[in-house]
Parts: C-alpha cells; structure tokens; sequence
C-alpha cells in the first residue's frame, strides 16, 4: 500500500508544465477582464485582457463562452494567488509570424485591418503579429495624410521579416504599382489619337492639368484646355473633376491631351463672320508691349499693334488704353490658317488720313508682330 496521502497522489496525477509551454484548457469561467481555464493541472489558468489581444477596453464575455476550449501559451507558472499565468495573443503571434513568414516566401497577398496610424506609416495585425507598412510603401504617389486609412482594411505583401529585430514591413505600394501597370498595358493596347475619353482630374498645376485615365494619366497642358484663353488652370479644374477631353497624341507612355474640340473651334465661324475691311467693337482682353489682345468675339482675340492705336506715337499701350476697355477698330488682315486677325483703329481716322494709315499698316511687319505674340 502506499505511503503517499490522496493529495499527493492527486497532485503526482496532474501534469506538470512550464514556462513557454503551449497548452489546452477549458473556459471555466469569463469576465469582462479575465478569462480562467481549467488546464488539467493543480492551479487553473489565467488569461488577462491585456493577454488576451491588443485590442483597448475589449468585454471578454463577448468573445468566449463558458465551455470553450482554448490554447495559450504559460508566461508565468505560478503567481501570488497560486494561478498559472497564461497569454493568448502571444500564441496567436507567434502562429501569426509563422503565418507572415510564409506569406513572406511566398509573396502572397494579405489582407487586415489598420489599427494604428502613425506618424511614418500604418500598423495591422494579422493573427496577432502586427505588420509595420511605412508611409513610403503606403501608395503608390505620396500622401501626406494617411488619417483616412484608419480602421480601413488593405491589401499588401511582406516586403522584409525579421522578427528577431522586430522588423516585419508590409508593402502596399508595389500591389497598386503591379495592378497600375496592368491596366496601363490594358489601357495603350487600345486607344489611339483623336479617341475621346473620359477620365478624372488627379492633379491640377500652373502649367495644366493631370487626367487620370484609368491605367495611365494624360496631360492637359494649359494651351489645350478652351479655345478661349486660361490664365490659370486652378481656377478651372479641381481635383476629382470628371472631364472629357480628346488624345491629340502618344508618345511611348506619355499621353497629350486636348479639350479643343474642332466642331468647337471659334475661328471656323471667325472665318465666315469677319472680313478684311470689317470694323469691329471688342474689349481688351489683355495688353502687351508690342501690342493689345482685343476681344471680337467668344474665343477670337485679334491684335491692336502699338503702331496701330493711334496717329500719335504710343510707346505702350496701357498708356492709352485699360484692360476691359470696349473699342472700335478695323480689320486690316485675316490669317486663318495661323488663327491670326489683324486691327486697325488709325485706320478708321478721316478719309484724307486713312489712305496714308492703310499704307502705313502694310508696313508692319508681321512676321515680327507674329514672333513678339509667340513669345509672348
């Protein structure tokens, strides 16, 4: 017969275990703080909330019932009060590091949920281990708010792991860049110059606009927005703009793009409303040193030479004339193939004095008026 008491032999009957072991209990008991296992030893388990996830202020009583069986990790063998410390979370990451790695080898694709911004990136969790994606590998095209991302779920890959070093990094970026690149292959394989397409303003610049085109964006340079004159494309266009243009050209993968449509062209009904010899009222549109833009009608400006505003000499002509300013003038020449309408108000000076005015304006010399107005 034995000498040991039944509680020694109770107690030999239950297994032994220790610290980092992994074993299988029984919920017994659960409270919005704490869980408590029945392990099969002398002590029960524990499971605190900080233990169980990394989750704040998460009711424990909604995410175990009494009966379930759960695995954890022992942190602790005994405490103070004579329990078996126990962590959840820990077990999971380390089957979620496991799970990283091999998403890592294989350049799988995950999926989670942001749980932190941060002030370089975003941080996710999957089965506990958490994924570090910097700001860098966020995007494809910089962002300087990633506040929206929170609480999103994303895609991404595992760029680098290392969790000795704690470094396990989540790249977001190279999934949108390789997806981008897809429909930009989808994109050129079948549009072609003079297509007329939609798409989405992406950017909006001094000189033009970026259009989003869905795989590739075009560029809508400032001169190609209207037939009337832009000074400024912000005033114009705001990001997220849909707008239809057309693709005046390809070159490799740069896309130029035009809203100047022909049935739109103000200079094809210039070219049968107006004539030489016509006198015509406009505003000044904008002024010049060599000369001022004149306003003949929606999208026609012709050009008022300085030698033209007057029998005196004007050395510039915001010395005479004002932005806005209506004025009276003849047309002297029509140049429809360069869009170009030349005015005159000398030559609308008495009869005796505009014989002298009409040779004087065959003196101008236009190609020069055409040079300064190019530069300009």
């Amino acid at each position: 017969m034995s000498d040991m008491s039944f509680e020694q032999m109770l107690e030999e009957s239950l297994k032994t275990i220790k610290n980092g072991e992994v074993v299988e209990g029984t919920v017994i008991s659960v409270k919005p703080d704490e869980i408590i296992l029945n392990i099969g030893y002398k002590s029960d388990g524990i499971i605190t909330r900080n233990e169980y996830t990394n989750e704040n202020n998460v009711d424990l009583t909604t995410v175990v019932n009494l009966g379930d069986t759960m695995e954890a990790k022992v942190i602790k063998v005994s405490d103070s009060e004579g329990q078996v410390l126990l962590s959840y979370k820990r077990l999971a990451a380390e089957k979620g590091n496991k799970r990283l790695e091999e998403a890592f080898e294989s350049g799988e694709v995950l999926k989670a949920q942001v749980s932190q911004v941060l002030s370089g990136g975003l941080s996710v969790v999957v089965d506990e281990a958490r994924v570090f994606i910097p700001a860098s590998l966020v995007s494809d095209s910089y962002e300087k708010d990633l506040s929206k991302y929170q609480d999103q779920e994303i895609e991404f890959v595992i760029s680098e792991f290392n969790p000795r070093r704690r470094r396990i990094i989540g790249d977001r970026k190279q999934i949108l860049m390789g997806r981008k690149a897809e429909m930009q292959k989808e994109l050129f394989s079948h549009i072609q110059v003079g297509d007329v397409v939609e798409g989405t303003v992406k950017n909006v610049t001094d000189f033009g606009a970026f259009i989003d085109l869905g795989g590739a964006d075009g560029l809508l340079h400032i001169s190609e927005m209207s037939w009337n004159r832009i000074e400024n494309p912000k005033k114009v266009f705001n990001v997220g703009d849909p707008v239809k243009v057309f693709i005046k050209a390809i070159n490799e993968n740069k896309i130029a793009l035009s809203r100047k449509f022909a049935d739109e062209n103000p200079w094809t009904i210039a070219a049968s409303k107006f004539a030489v010899g016509d006198v015509v009222t406009g505003k000044i549109a904008r002024m010049t040193d060599f000369g001022a833009f004149v306003e003949i009608a929606d999208g026609v400006d012709a050009l008022l030479h300085v030698s033209q505003i007057s029998r005196d000499h004007v050395e510039k002509p915001s010395d005479v004339l004002k932005n806005g300013q209506e004025i009276e003038a003849k047309i002297v020449e029509i140049r429809n193939e360069d869009h170009k309408i030349s005015l005159s108000m000398r030559a609308l000076q008495e009869p005796e004095e505009a014989a002298k005015d009409d040779a004087d304006v065959a003196d101008v010399d236009i190609e020069a008026v055409a040079a300064e107005e190019s530069a300009e």
